[in-house]
């Protein structure tokens, strides 16, 4: 409110000022007498005046036309000039109009229009890190791969778009299946961006792929230093990649690297079964028998497992099944009560042809927890007690359609393997083989067999196990019970 009546007050001094000085030009006497050519002039101080203002703006306007006729003249010629300008601005308003149309129509899927608008916005603009890219990635959309990959190499003249170029042909040959053409350009990828956390993941996955460990060791500590990997979760990948490195070189010349490399992946990981079984057998053809005894004896107290025992078996291969039932309560005294410690008791015994020990160590699994190895076990104990054949196919039968129990199983896609790898065969994951029981889905299997035992008999139940089991004979190797084998006499 101030403000707009400051600028009424100043606009009414403006009008008094020109109105008094006009007046004042008026009475004052005098002039401007101007004669050319026989013509005389006479001019009073206010024609004056008006006189003067109008040759200014004559000779302003002449001044402006000249100008013009002389930036018309450049422009002919081809220097730069407000013509010029105005023009490139208008191109340059057109291009960016193209270049947001066709990045809109790529985040629509409508590759072919996107397309279409990145050549137009090429032909406007001189920005190539913008619209060849434009154009790669519709290209890409529409399903035309040449065209993408002819953009994808002009992107690598530049220093500024080189990195998404060699990037868009890694993604391309990916696509294509060409793995050892990828894996050239994720190199080239990760020496130029180091920190990039996907050219991280796709190199590691190719290296993996192609048995680069060593390769793929450096890129996984490049994962641990840009943070992209927790501490312990990088621990334990590096031993599975170790442990891997170990395997590549195990033969006649190369035994010493084998048995160095597989102790490190156990050092790193001790709960890695495979590596911690590997790390054994090295020590063994070392003839450190203490050494291998007390690397299985660590691992088996965090995960008992099968292999585990089979490579505790392989410390002593001659020794009787009485001498290995005693040698294995190193392990089996670790973890009593765990399922896979009786499983491993009950086998021992069976082959000891100790059975009402087996049952025993058995107990109540065959009910609580009944598997196929479980169930195996049981048909074995059956036999060797001599009971009738019927409950012996009894208890095979329900072997059948039992749950598998633990096993390899890919924790992405559930695939089961039948030995641990790095790399699941199924879906590609690295580290994402795990020991347990795969998801069992219900439903009669499309054999019947769940009727079989209506036909070849029922089991008898287990006899329950008394309160105080057997301490003695704990492991030996893991290997499933035959359980057909003719019962001994």
């Amino acid at each position: 409110m101030l403000w707009t009546l400051l600028k009424v007050v100043l606009f009414l001094f403006f009008i008094a000022a020109l109105t008094f000085g006009a007046g004042v030009l008026l009475e004052t006497g005098g002039g401007i007498q101007v004669a050319v050519a026989g013509w005389e002039l006479t001019l009073g101080p206010l024609q004056s005046v008006i006189l003067s203002l109008i040759l200014i703006v004559f000779l302003w306007v002449v001044f402006k036309i000249v100008s013009l006729v002389v930036a018309i003249l450049r422009f002919l010629t081809g220097d730069e000039t407000a013509i010029s300008r105005y023009f490139d601005r208008n191109r340059e308003r057109k291009g960016y109009q193209a270049l947001t149309e066709g990045f809109l129509a790529l985040a629509s899927g409508e590759g072919r229009v996107a397309m279409a608008r990145a050549q137009r916005a090429e032909r406007y603009l001189a920005k190539p890190e913008l619209t060849t890219l434009l154009m790669a990635q519709s290209a890409e959309a529409s399903g035309d791969t040449k065209r993408a990959s002819d953009a994808y190499k002009r992107l690598l003249a530049d220093d500024k778009t080189r990195f998404v170029g060699v990037r868009g042909l890694m993604k391309q040959k990916l696509a294509e299946g060409d793995t050892d053409t990828a894996l050239k350009l994720a190199e080239k990828a990760f020496a130029m961006k180091p920190r990039h956390a996907e050219t991280q993941d796709i190199l590691l996955k190719l290296q993996a792929e192609h048995a680069d460990w060593k390769g793929a060791r450096q890129t996984l500590g490049a994962k641990l230093k840009a943070g992209e990997l927790p501490r312990d979760v990088y621990r334990r990948r590096d031993a599975v990649l170790a442990l891997q490195e170990a395997k590549t070189v195990i033969d006649d010349t190369a035994s010493i690297e084998a048995r160095e490399a597989a102790i490190e992946a156990n050092r790193l990981s001790p709960d890695l079964i495979p590596a911690a079984a590997m790390a054994a057998r090295s020590l063994v053809a070392k003839g450190d028998r203490k050494g291998a005894t007390r690397v299985l004896k660590k691992a088996w107290a965090v995960h008992p497992h099968p292999d585990l025992a089979a490579a505790f078996a392989e410390i002593e291969p001659t020794e009787t099944p009485v001498e290995r039932i005693k040698r294995f309560r190193a392990l089996t005294d670790v973890q009593r009560d765990h399922e896979q410690t009786r499983l491993l008791l009950a086998e021992l015994h069976v082959s000891a042809e100790d059975f009402p020990a087996a049952r025993r160590a058995l107990g109540e699994i065959v009910t609580t927890h009944p598997t196929q190895r479980a169930l195996a076990i049981m048909a074995a104990i059956a036999r060797g007690e001599g009971e009738d054949e019927s409950v012996v196919r009894g208890w095979l039968t329900r072997a059948l359609t039992a749950p598998r129990g633990p096993q390899w199983c890919c924790d992405k896609c559930q695939a089961i393997h039948a030995s641990w790898h790095p790399i699941c065969d199924n879906c590609g994951g690295f580290d994402t083989l795990s020991w347990r029981e795969p998801p069992e889905t219900a439903g009669p299997s499309a054999t019947g067999t769940e009727l079989l035992p209506l036909i070849v008999g029922q089991p008898a139940p287990a006899a329950p196990a008394p309160e105080s089991q057997v301490s003695e004979g704990p492991a030996a190797e893991d290997a499933e019970i035959v359980a057909t084998q003719p019962r001994p006499d």
